[in-house]
């Protein structure tokens, strides 16, 4: 039997010599599935034969409607075969027929084979049986195969930064500023007083010298050294800083107190007092 040619929207596969047509695809739009014309139904029956494979090409129905009188053959050769024509999106509707010897709960052993084999939303049906085998029970059990296929991709939605907002609302805890200053921070700070002398390297005491200019010239020329022997003082001995007791006769410092090399000299305030 080759149909692979034919173009059909739906398969009824049973493993029985006949199936009602008209009934099945009455009870199959009373569970919901998508109707489907007679004319585009395309029956295999003794499916048996088949071992399996389907004339049919991939990814061609909508809708697959199975009816089964040996349970056992529901198994993952068939299920994945009726995977593979059926599109994405596509519904599967599987009858069994119920026996003594199956399991206490069939229609759950039934469902997880489904779900084994990569079908969706699988659930059980009540409905009548499809085949005439007399005063039986039967399980409907309801599958849909996966819209995406083996392989596919799609673009994933970019994780987008969110920029916190403050709020500027009047009722905000805002902080004076003002009130972080200490008394300390609010004093205004003691300049250093301006002599009121010449101004530039080799400044001189005015006439009228209040800023104690006069007084520091007047200890020098006392000393008999220049400005910079005292603001930068130096030795070729190196015992010029270290007191009269280790100055040699000539030595300028003589009479000085002891100091650093390269640091200014500090002068008494009584050093201008004559000596009793």
């Amino acid at each position: 039997m080759d149909i692979m040619g034919r173009k059909s929207s739906a398969l009824l596969l049973t493993d029985d010599v006949a199936l009602p047509l008209h009934a099945i695809l009455s009870a199959v739009r009373d569970a919901g599935a998508e109707a489907v014309p007679e004319d585009d139904v395309v029956v295999i029956t003794q499916c048996e034969s088949l071992e399996g494979k389907l004339p049919i090409m991939t990814a061609s129905l909508d809708v697959v409607v199975t009816a089964w009188n040996k349970p056992e053959l529901v198994g993952e050769q068939w299920l994945q075969e009726i995977g593979r024509v059926l599109k994405p999106g596509g519904e599967l509707i599987l009858q069994s027929i119920l026996f003594s010897c199956m399991p206490e709960k069939p229609s759950s052993t039934m469902e997880l084979k489904l779900l084994t084999q990569g079908f969706l939303d699988v659930q059980s049906l009540e409905m009548k049986p499809f085949l005439s085998a007399g005063n039986v029970q039967s399980i409907t059990i309801k599958g849909k195969k996966a819209s995406w296929t083996t392989g596919s991709s799609f673009p994933l939605k970019k994780a987008t930064s969110m920029v916190p907002k403050m709020k500027t609302d009047d009722e905000s805890d805002l902080i004076d500023e003002d009130s972080l200053l200490t008394e300390e921070d609010l004093k205004k700070p003691q300049l250093s007083a301006v002599g009121d002398c010449e101004v530039g390297s080799t400044r001189k005491a005015c006439k009228n010298c209040t800023c104690g200019r006069a007084q520091e010239e007047e200890k020098l020329q006392k000393v008999g050294l220049t400005t910079e022997q005292i603001n930068n003082p130096q030795s070729a001995c190196g015992s010029c800083g270290l007191g009269d007791a280790f100055r040699c006769g000539g030595c300028p410092y003589r009479g000085l107190p002891p100091f650093k090399l390269g640091e200014k000299v500090s002068l008494p305030g009584n050093f201008l007092v004559a000596d009793i």
